[in-house]
């Protein structure tokens, strides 16, 4: 299967941590192309520590959950505790998503997919079109170009 994931973080050394990050997550299959590095201001929560965000695709034989349960196993052993604290965002070192899969749907309650933010966010939006711009939003019909050209 065909995972994008996001990557991103606003305390320490975020690339380096992003790049550490990639290697683990290269262990679960292939990383056949990456994103460039974004900044972004923080979404959701305000924070002195800009963002740093970048999209990379994942080749892999795991399913949506079992690649959940490890891609949290790496934030942990990278540091990341919660990814909120009392339903609040909070500043992290790492942060990994799972964006989309294929052409995939799933609705648990551990794991949505696509993202159910992604179209929101330019800073997930905006590293995923460097290279997966026409790929397809399978429950709003739009590419990620054109979810990323709607939001101005």
């Amino acid at each position: 299967m065909r995972y994008i994931l996001s990557l991103g973080g606003n305390l320490g050394d975020v690339e380096a941590t992003m790049r550490s990050a990639i290697r683990r997550i290269a262990m679960l299959g292939i990383v056949p192309l990456e994103s460039k590095v974004y900044e972004s201001e923080p979404w959701g929560f305000e924070a002195k520590e800009r963002f740093k965000n970048m999209t990379i695709e994942l080749d892999t034989g795991l399913e949506p959950l079992a690649l959940l349960d490890e891609l949290q196993r790496i934030e942990r052993e990278m540091g990341r505790d919660h990814k909120t604290i009392d339903g609040q965002y909070q500043s992290r070192n790492i942060d990994i998503d799972i964006l989309l899969c294929d052409e995939r749907v799933v609705d648990t309650e551990r794991l949505t997919i696509p993202h159910k933010l992604m179209h929101l966010r330019e800073f997930a939006l905006a590293p995923t079109a460097e290279h997966w711009a026409d790929w397809w939003h399978p429950i709003l019909g739009k590419t990620v170009g054109e979810l990323l050209a709607q939001l101005g």
